[in-house]
């Protein structure tokens, strides 16, 4: 990134506010606004990124069932446990759509593309017409083959200075700026007349395959591919003689959307404590308090001490368990949870009315991607005596009180705990 933009970057960042929805559209549940009310119970929503898991083939437990977690196993005990279906049956979400549909929102009617959700979280200003896309760092073989999708995660101090390459690359009538978002990550924007977010990405999602072509989905967009193809072949000019992140992915085209308000709608003043962007982007755009905090878990506790007393619902996030997944790492993800179930007890010092453990998706290690499978719930509050399921397991939940529901009903089954809903109907 020039200098210039660089400073513009930095005063940008964090500036972003999600303008209001002024349609006075609810989410999903027509009467959900009139059957909120504002009370002094505290809710904290913790989102496993990931969570869900499958069997090893050597010993036939998930990595949940894996790991040492008497913590998580002693909560879900006192708790009702369940699974959720994040989108549809056999339907694989992203984690956009997985963590809008906690929240309450229908992830198919409220589709936000990743690009945008990057963009937001790292404090990029975006304006109507302009579309942004998630990009990756990725390594090809001399064939021009994948290999490593993600360029072996390279970290932040080495990506930052391809990024500031890629940023001096000018595209024919459209403007652009490329930012850095935490290792192999970085976010495109596109600016200009005339542009559309329906464009394919390049992404095949898969290894021994070369990247795919943009290519515009509906009449409109061929602006768009155009230059995102332009952008990627200078791209692999000016990486193709590096031996690793050789190569950018883009995936995720996305505009502004216009979202219903979470704290207005359902009468809270809700917060978000994410260490990564893409998380803090969507919570900004439903309408949370983005709270500023640090890169790990542990620097999320510390924001959620101080600023407890000043909302009623945190959205509290945890990634490492998805990464691991993702790469593949049955060990590495059950170490995850490990890790995570030895900060419980530091979690459950806050007075906490209604606590809700759930994932935005399965990630199976043995599958090395997200998945369509069902993820654990639990859901701890003063009107539960629990179920006195044995551990926090994909298969100990499937036999809890609330049974398998969409992922969607999450929040008002919160909100009721928490008795911040009225009776509907006379």
């Amino acid at each position: 990134m020039n200098s210039s933009k660089a400073k513009n970057f930095r005063a940008l960042r964090g500036s972003w506010t999600q303008s209001e929805n002024e349609s006075g559209e609810m989410i999903e549940f027509p009467y959900i606004s009139e059957l909120c009310s504002p009370t002094p119970s505290k809710i904290v929503m913790l989102v496993v990124d990931g969570l869900g898991g499958l069997p090893h083939p050597d010993t036939g437990k998930s990595e949940l069932e894996s790991a040492n977690t008497p913590n998580l196993d002693r909560l879900a005990a006192e708790s009702a446990c369940g699974l959720t279906t994040p989108v549809a049956p056999g339907i694989t979400p992203g984690s956009g759509p997985g963590h809008l549909a906690l929240f309450g929102y229908d992830p198919v009617k409220y589709l936000i593309g990743r690009g945008v959700l990057e963009a937001i979280g790292m404090g990029v200003e975006l304006k109507a017409g302009e579309v942004a896309a998630r990009g990756n760092f990725c390594t090809l073989d001399a064939s021009g083959r994948l290999i490593d999708r993600r360029a072996g995660r390279i970290p932040t101090d080495e990506s930052e200075p391809l990024v500031e390459l890629l940023d001096r690359i000018e595209v024919p009538n459209v403007d652009i700026s490329v930012y850095p978002v935490r290792d192999h990550r970085f976010v495109l924007v596109l600016r200009g007349a005339g542009l559309a977010e329906r464009v394919t990405e390049t992404d095949p999602q898969t290894v021994g395959v070369p990247p795919l072509e943009a290519e515009a989905v509906i009449h409109g967009a061929e602006k768009t591919a155009q230059a995102v193809r332009f952008f990627a072949q200078e791209a692999g000019e000016i990486l193709g003689e590096r031996s690793s992140a050789n190569m950018v992915l883009l995936r995720g085209f996305s505009a502004l959307p216009d979202l219903p308000d979470m704290g207005k709608t359902y009468s809270l003043n809700p917060a978000a404590i994410a260490a990564y962007p893409m998380y803090r982007g969507l919570a900004q755009l439903v309408g949370m308090k983005v709270i500023p905090t640090g890169e790990t878990f542990d620097h999320e506790l510390d924001t959620l001490e101080k600023v407890f007393q000043q909302h009623d619902f945190f959205f509290l996030h945890y990634k490492p368990a998805d990464a691991a997944g993702e790469d593949g790492d049955f060990d590495a993800k059950v170490e995850t949870f490990e890790y995570l179930d030895a900060r419980i007890p530091r979690l459950l010092e806050q007075d906490i009315d209604t606590l809700v453990v759930a994932g935005d998706h399965s990630t199976p290690s043995i599958m090395g991607n997200h998945s369509w499978h069902p993820v654990p719930l639990m859901v701890k509050s003063p009107v539960y005596v629990g179920d006195g399921v044995g551990e926090f397991s994909e298969r100990t939940c499937a036999s809890g009180s609330i049974g398998r529901i969409p992922a969607v009903s999450v929040m008002t089954l919160a909100l009721a705990n928490a008795g911040k809903l009225q009776k509907f109907g006379p």
